[in-house]
């Protein structure tokens, strides 16, 4: 299946110096597929000249007059930039011109851009903001990393069954297992929400494994885990900062002296294997799930490799039916509630 991809092409810390030759070597390996650049001309057809592309059918120039600045209010952009290069890719995708859309600008902006001009799916209150994250068993889909702080038991379950549909249309899993993430494994742990969450989860179709902790994360106990946002954007900074920590101490002992320095040079195959192995950058691209729509956001500092792995994310999701088993399976959840408060009643 050929898909189209939309893409703030000025959005990020780096803009069209990342974007565009991010696109460019996704269109090399995926040639059937198409590319629209939503963003300033200009500096797009600069940065296209620089890699000696040019522009075509499926490398495409969507005009834009306006960019969203990383640190700039989210209603003010969804007020007064509607001609900005996010609100232009996201609208392509409105409309049906584009499958999905890839954005690594303001994150809040292109949250607010997005449920405003997509809307929600029938069936779900919230989005969710949902990522893959490597673990000893592959990779796991963590959710929500941020974009609701305060949840209901109903929008815990409303996320497991989105993410339970973004695993299996990515990685073509049937019933990936689901985990809520708590301070224990056990019934009578974590607060009432959580408590009240894991019922809703066992009454469910879904694979439930039940609860989870910490460092069940990375073992990859689970397909999903589940939390509110307050919890996962913890979670996954936690995270980032001790990767970085790890990293800056091994770089330290290798250069201590030039014994380590030769043995950092004889561990030279073992350190690259290991960096690839945990390299953030192959699980760059956010999911923002719940809306009539694909969007995925990319972190803002990303570079070209990475910006590419976003890209190649979105056709997944797209490739994969995503929205349409989302919908499927809160529709199904939503008719299997009604029955069983029907039986109740009687």
């Amino acid at each position: 299946m050929d898909v189209t991809i939309a893409i703030d092409a000025m959005g990020g810390d780096h803009g069209a110096h990342v974007t565009v030759p991010a696109a460019a070597e996704y269109l090399r390996k995926n040639p059937h597929d198409t590319i629209v650049l939503a963003g300033l001309p200009d500096a797009i057809e600069a940065e296209l000249r620089a890699l000696g592309v040019s522009a075509g059918p499926q490398l495409r120039i969507h005009a834009a007059s306006e960019v969203v600045g990383m640190d700039e209010s989210p209603q003010l952009a969804l007020r007064n930039k509607k001609d900005s290069s996010m609100r232009i890719a996201i609208n392509l995708v409105k409309n049906g011109e584009a499958s999905a859309c890839v954005s690594a600008g303001n994150t809040g902006a292109l949250m607010a851009t997005a449920r405003y001009v997509l809307k929600m799916l029938p069936g779900i209150d919230r989005p969710a903001i949902a990522s893959f994250l490597p673990t000893a068993r592959g990779q796991i889909c963590m959710l929500d990393l941020g974009a609701n702080v305060d949840c209901n038991a109903g929008h815990l379950l409303q996320f497991a069954l989105m993410g339970a549909t973004l695993v299996s249309a990515v990685e073509h899993k049937e019933r990936p297992s689901v985990g809520l993430l708590n301070i224990g494994s056990e019934d009578i742990k974590g607060n009432e929400v959580v408590k009240h969450a894991a019922e809703l989860l066992q009454q469910s179709d879904l694979n439930f494994y039940g609860n989870v902790e910490g460092n069940d994360i990375f073992k990859g106990v689970t397909d999903v885990v589940v939390c509110d946002g307050f919890v996962g954007n913890v979670s996954i900074k936690t995270t980032e900062g001790l990767a970085q920590m790890l990293g800056g101490f091994l770089r330290e002992e290798f250069n201590r002296n030039v014994f380590t320095r030769m043995a950092g040079l004889i561990a030279m195959p073992v350190l690259k294997a290991f960096k690839h192995r945990v390299d953030h950058r192959r699980y760059n691209g956010a999911s923002l799930l719940g809306l009539k729509g694909i969007v995925v956001k990319s972190h803002g500092s990303a570079d070209v490799f990475a910006f590419r792995c976003a890209i190649e994310r979105a056709a997944e999701e797209a490739r994969g039916g995503m929205l349409h088993h989302i919908g499927e399976h809160v529709e199904k959840w939503h008719h299997a509630r009604q029955q069983q408060k029907v039986a109740e009643a009687s």
